[in-house]
């Protein structure tokens, strides 16, 4: 019976108790990520360094600047012209000319071409706010991984040790004829099972330090710090609130908006287009003197005109299909803007019933499996003791305990990560204070 209640207070308390610090590894090269970590502290560090963050900030800043040179005036035109063989007039030889035009679009023609621009510009601020919303889901995703794999590696571990101390009372039971070789046999293979876990959790351990300081911009082995568990904050947000939010904030939504806007003012755009533009500029001419026996008194002087012009849009077949085309983008943008809504509903009652699915079976086992895992451990001890069962059941049991209490790990990190990926949808944070049981959930993990 000391045996039993040895293995469970050790469980209990390092599971469920005060605690103890996972492994860390890897080699260290930024001092502010090796200490005690935290979700906060990875999301900071990636704002700073993620490179599709700064490639979608400098996008946006390319397209606010584009307002400048889709609203300014076309460039003039400078046009020079000479004559090998000059044209004779009544003041002279016309030996070159030079003109400079200035092209006018149509008034507000520009105006609506910037109103296009600031569409674009809307679109290319929201695809930056995706990508920050992007990267930190990821790294929150990447942070509960990671803190799964430390934590399954930690309980593999203790029940590695209690496993061999379980065979050494095994192997002396054995001795006494209390034991049959077969359940030797298994509480080795149990034995082999966890050090297989053991290696392969280190295995996962180095793939996902890697994917997160891919996210974080730093070197794959960079060393990663304690992981400090985030608490279980229940969700204070009903479905329906969640379609709304979603609607509001998401960000494929909101492109899809400002599409349909930008759609819009392409259509003004195309009607302005159809309008004629006009044409202002000055034409000098260098005249050289005549060669005639009686010159005209203004005899050789330069001229100079003034030009005013207009474009003809004639082709009428071309601007209805202006107008036509930018009618079929505004329809085709409304249709896209109805489909990003229904699919954002389906993905928010999605991720919805799996977040709540994760904390239903974080209560399941925390509050029913692993304690009956652990009552059932005492009592295969007992039975054992007293001849009823066989060694095998104990191992079973415990096999059964080191299960749940992966399973539990499991549905904590999946809710974590469910819970990242319905606030990137719905833009924003949907939970409360943590409760009693999420602060329970808190120093249960480590």
């Amino acid at each position: 019976m000391k045996a039993v209640r040895f293995v469970v207070f050790v469980l209990l308390s390092g599971f469920l108790g005060q605690g103890f610090s996972p492994p860390v590894f890897g080699s260290e090269t930024d001092p502010s990520l090796t200490g005690a970590v935290t979700v906060g502290d990875l999301i900071s560090y990636a704002y700073r360094a993620n490179p599709s963050i700064e490639a979608a900030r400098e996008g946006w800043k390319a397209v606010v600047e584009d307002y400048r040179i889709a609203t300014g005036y076309p460039d003039p035109e400078l046009n020079l012209t000479y004559y090998p063989e000059p044209i004779e007039s009544r003041l002279g030889p016309l030996d070159w000319s030079a003109a400079l035009n200035q092209r006018i679009p149509f008034p507000g023609k520009l105006t609506r071409a910037g109103r296009v621009v600031e569409a674009e510009a809307r679109v290319a601020h929201i695809k930056l706010d995706r990508a920050v919303k992007g990267v930190i889901a990821s790294v929150r995703e990447s942070f509960h991984e990671l803190l799964y794999i430390r934590t399954a590696r930690q309980v593999a571990d203790h029940n590695l040790t209690l496993l061999e101390h379980l065979r050494k009372v095994g192997e002396t039971a054995y001795a006494r004829d209390r034991a049959a070789l077969m359940d030797m046999v298994k509480a080795q293979s149990q034995l082999g099972q966890l050090n297989y876990d053991r290696i392969l959790l280190d295995d996962l351990e180095l793939t996902e330090k890697t994917r997160l300081n891919g996210l974080l911009n730093r070197p794959p082995e960079s060393r990663i710090g304690r992981l400090v568990p985030e608490p279980v904050r229940p969700v204070v947000s009903d479905l329906e609130t969640l379609y709304r939010l979603a609607e509001t904030n998401q960000d494929e939504v909101r492109i899809a908006r400002a599409l349909v806007e930008k759609a819009g003012a392409l259509e003004d755009l195309a009607w302005y287009e159809n309008l004629p533009d006009f044409k202002l500029g000055v034409i000098y001419t260098g005249v050289g003197d005549p060669d005639i026996p009686v010159r005209p008194d203004d005899s050789g002087r330069d001229s100079i005109g003034v030009q005013v012009g207009i474009t003809i849009p004639l082709w009428f077949e071309k601007n209805r299909g202006r107008l036509d085309q930018a009618r079929a983008e505004k329809r085709r943008a409304r249709a896209v803007q109805t489909a990003s809504v229904n699919d954002t509903r389906t993905r928010v009652h999605q991720l919805y019933f799996r977040l709540q699915n994760s904390l239903r079976l974080i209560d399941l086992y925390r509050k029913d499996l692993l304690p009956q895992a652990a009552r059932s451990m005492e009592i295969a001890e007992t039975w054992y003791r007293e001849g009823q069962s066989s060694f095998s059941d104990f191992v079973e049991t415990q096999a059964v305990y080191y299960n749940f209490q992966l399973s539990l790990a499991r549905a904590r990190a999946d809710y974590g990560k469910y819970l990242a990926r319905l606030e990137q949808v719905v833009g924003q944070s949907i939970t409360g204070s943590p409760g009693p049981e999420g602060k329970k959930a808190t120093g249960e993990i480590k």
